[in-house]
């Protein structure tokens, strides 16, 4: 870790076009902004090896201390190093060593994290549930007594890999005859935090069942082999489709793909699941081009107070609340809901052109948000409006938009039928004339 007063990093270009349109905007506040740049500002640089959540980690030590950040550039490199540097304000210079020692004890509190030994594992669950305990033979996730979940590794049969992370494998599979999708665990990079991140998404995978919603089938929780069966999903996912595939959907099919995601999360919803990672990659297509809300790793069960803190996610494709670490609910999963529907109209990676961190930061202080073509369908871009609202109360819920949806669905469909009828009675005109 390093520690500078000035920042000598230097602004990217898409950062400063964010600042300059945001001076526009607020142009009747002058003297203010003016003052905003007079603040005393530090750039830190933190140097470790990539892991997961990191910069999760990193912005919420810089906001524990009181930091603000103004600008943010990460970087990772292809054997496993992470270089993060950020340009804070909220500390004055003359107070520049004090800095650097709260920075370097918070330091020290995600190292204590990080190489804690399972049986220090936090609990999570409803209602103050116990969810997980460790113990040397398996990873203990409650049953309601209702379903048997623990499969039999012996019954697994390991095709083709289909994915491979730094974490963990996803393989085409069998299981009793029946064509799965095994998501396994790399042993050596198991610790405590993946253990924790397992635990909950068997938890929650074993408590739904709808048609857009990845089936569960079973899981092997007893470590070092840990994985998650689930049913195989031969359509890929929807992030493969637009942007390694570079298919389109037209208006039909993109509806209909919008209303599989919002029926899925309808029902997480009214389980009080809320899912914190909904984004392209995560909606799987069967071969009926049926789509469906998948991986769980990162979701929870709303607690009864309705609101949760903390950041977790995608930042791409984060709610601003979330970013900065305030109380959220499930209204956070419609902000990134609208971010999806984006992707599914261009076919283009939301904020291309920045770091998943300048994304966050321009989200979060700029208001920054995908540029919506203008051939877009006029309710479509209402919907997309009012599912990004910077007050996640505006936002609508997902049975609002799914009635929204399959209104314009039908307005669509109606004028398609028009066209046709229209066409068909032209070329019965022209045969007549023949």
């Amino acid at each position: 870790m390093s520690i500078h007063p000035p920042p000598a990093f230097g602004s990217s270009p898409n950062l400063e076009a964010l600042a300059l349109e945001a001076s526009k905007s607020h142009a009747q506040d002058g003297d203010a902004s003016m003052n905003n740049y007079s603040r005393p500002m530090h750039e830190i640089t933190f140097s470790t090896d990539d892991k997961p959540k990191l910069l999760s980690q990193l912005t919420s030590l810089l906001a524990e201390i009181g930091l603000n950040i103004q600008e943010a550039h990460a970087f990772s490199t292809v054997d496993g190093y992470s270089l993060d540097v950020f340009v804070v304000d909220g500390w004055p210079y003359e107070e520049t060593e004090q800095l650097r020692n709260a920075l370097e004890k918070e330091m020290l509190k995600i190292e204590k994290q990080s190489w804690s030994k399972p049986q220090s594992l936090s609990s999570f669950g409803e209602h103050g549930q116990n969810v997980m305990e460790a113990n040397p033979d398996h990873l203990k996730i409650p049953a309601d007594g209702a379903d048997v979940w623990e499969i039999d590794p012996r019954l697994l049969r390991f095709e083709t890999k289909v994915a491979s992370g730094s974490y963990g494998d996803l393989y085409k599979g069998t299981y009793c005859s029946q064509e799965v999708a095994i998501k396994v665990l790399k042993p050596e990079r198991v610790n405590a935090d993946m253990q924790q991140e397992f635990a909950q998404e068997v938890y929650i995978m074993r408590k739904v069942r709808h048609r857009n919603v990845v089936q569960f089938i079973g899981a092997c929780t007893r470590p070092p082999n840990l994985c998650i069966v689930t049913e195989f999903m031969s359509g890929g996912s929807v992030y493969d489709f637009l942007h390694k595939q570079k298919g389109v959907f037209k208006l039909p099919s993109l509806l209909k793909v919008a209303i599989d995601v919002s029926k899925g999360m309808n029902y997480l919803h009214q389980n009080n699941i809320i899912h914190r990672d909904l984004k392209a990659a995560n909606l799987l297509m069967d071969e009926n081009e049926v789509v469906k809300v998948a991986d769980f790793g990162v979701a929870r069960v709303q607690a009864q107070t309705g609101v949760m803190t903390a950041e977790t996610g995608t930042y791409r494709w984060m709610a601003p609340e979330v970013i900065e670490h305030k109380p959220y609910d499930h209204k956070a999963d419609v902000f990134s809901f609208g971010i999806v529907l984006w992707e599914l109209l261009t076919g283009k990676l939301p904020y291309e052109y920045l770091t998943p961190l300048q994304a966050a930061v321009g989200v979060v202080q700029k208001g920054l948000r995908p540029i919506i073509p203008k051939h877009t369908h006029p309710k479509l871009t209402e919907l997309l409006e009012r599912c990004w609202q910077q007050d996640p109360t505006l936002r609508p819920d997902f049975g609002e938009i799914i009635e929204f949806l399959q209104q314009i669905a039908k307005e669509v469909g109606d004028e398609e039928a028009r066209k046709d009828k229209s066409s068909s009675g032209l070329l019965s005109v022209l045969r007549r004339g023949k």
